[in-house]
């Protein structure tokens, strides 16, 4: 085993989460890695970045906030990535390390990359060209891993999507079987190909051009434990039994939180350029948004036998929250906004009414 990594996508995010991580572990003398960086779709190369990952040169994370009360401000030169390709021009090259040399594959390709194309049908899945979505594209490259002898892979997609691994492996598996591809292949993605559930968090404001970003000091990566081999020890890293208390601690305290101070700013007809930064320095906003955490949030999760747990996230929020370095406009935040309420507070609220139906949270239902 290499512990080579291939990376599906050139996201920023990935540049201070996920490569940032195997860079450290590397440095920490952990055999992991390095990592092949592959870009998925045509067209918008965001000012070079494959260019710039081709040369393989170190590229700059800065790390900028608040961390326990401290203020941190640091670059970490990141050394993790070797190589780069593009999919639409580079597919054999692309091939030949997935099917030979690649240990652990890992994925950010948004919730949207694991639609379909309805020009993949038909397709039949050899290494002459790629098809057109996610999911097909990687069915091709089991199929040549598979024909090269079959190593077992561990996949790791960090897409905001609940169950991702699951998810993935489901739509890869229909592909599979609508393809009719083989009993014995389709027996070997099931028994050899482990897709991980994953949860990431970690708000990285901005990037450096061509390739590098800023990032807050609050990062994790859970990955759900399904019989593999630990792929790195890292302390952003947890492998866990049950993702779902890091999923509700996000979606209920954190995207919670923001969608609280959306609600706000809306009512307040604030300014489009203004950030989560702006509005919480307003006093009574910010004495609103702690009443809510405090009064209906943690005991809610209190009720499910959380709330010392949901105390102290709430308090790692709210300093993220607060960090002068990030300007996170409540015009991005916004978008989807009445899903979002929907998903964050009204689901919170039925939730919590399963361990006690007469829960009430008036000011979080007065924005529903």
């Amino acid at each position: 085993m290499t512990g080579r990594i291939m990376q599906f996508g050139t996201s920023r995010f990935l540049q201070a989460h996920a490569d940032l991580f195997v860079h450290e572990a590397r440095m920490d003398g952990q055999k992991i890695g390095p990592i092949t960086v592959v870009k998925t779709t045509p067209g918008g190369d965001r000012t070079g970045r494959i260019a710039a990952f081709k040369r393989g040169h170190p590229y700059p994370v800065r790390i900028r906030g608040y961390e326990a009360g401290r203020v941190v401000d640091r670059t970490v030169d990141v050394a993790s990535i070797a190589e780069a390709f593009t999919a639409e021009s580079e597919w054999f090259d692309i091939v030949r390390t997935f099917a030979e040399e690649t240990d652990i594959a890992l994925s950010n390709v948004t919730e949207s990359g694991y639609l379909l194309d309805s020009e993949d049908r038909g397709h039949d899945y050899s290494a002459r060209r790629p098809p057109r979505s996610f999911p097909a594209k990687l069915l091709s490259l089991l199929v040549a891993r598979y024909d090269a002898g079959g190593k077992p892979l561990l996949f790791l997609p960090t897409e905001l999507v609940s169950n991702n691994g699951q998810t993935l492996s489901n739509i890869v598996m229909k592909l599979a079987r609508n393809a009719r591809l083989s009993d014995a292949f389709r027996s070997w993605l099931a028994q050899s190909i482990i897709f991980a559930d994953t949860l990431v968090d970690r708000i990285v404001s901005e990037e450096i051009p061509p390739i590098g970003a800023v990032a807050e000091p609050y990062a994790l990566w859970a990955i759900k434990s399904n019989g593999f081999e630990e792929p790195l020890h890292h302390s952003c890293v947890h492998i866990v039994d049950d993702l779902e208390p890091y999923e509700k601690l996000k979606l209920h305290i954190l995207n919670l939180g923001h969608t609280v101070l959306v609600d706000q700013w809306m009512r307040q007809h604030g300014d489009a350029e203004e950030t989560v930064g702006h509005i919480l320095s307003r006093a009574a906003t910010a004495d609103y948004l702690a009443s809510i955490y405090a009064e209906e949030v943690v005991p809610g999760f209190a009720l499910h036998g959380m709330g010392e747990v949901a105390e102290h996230y709430v308090a790692t929020t709210l300093e993220r929250f607060n960090n002068p370095f990030l300007d996170h406009r409540l015009a991005d935040i916004a978008q989807n906004h009445a899903i979002k309420v929907q998903n964050r507070l009204g689901n919170f609220i039925s939730w919590v009414r399963l361990k006690e139906s007469s829960f009430t949270a008036t000011r979080l239902s007065s924005c529903l």
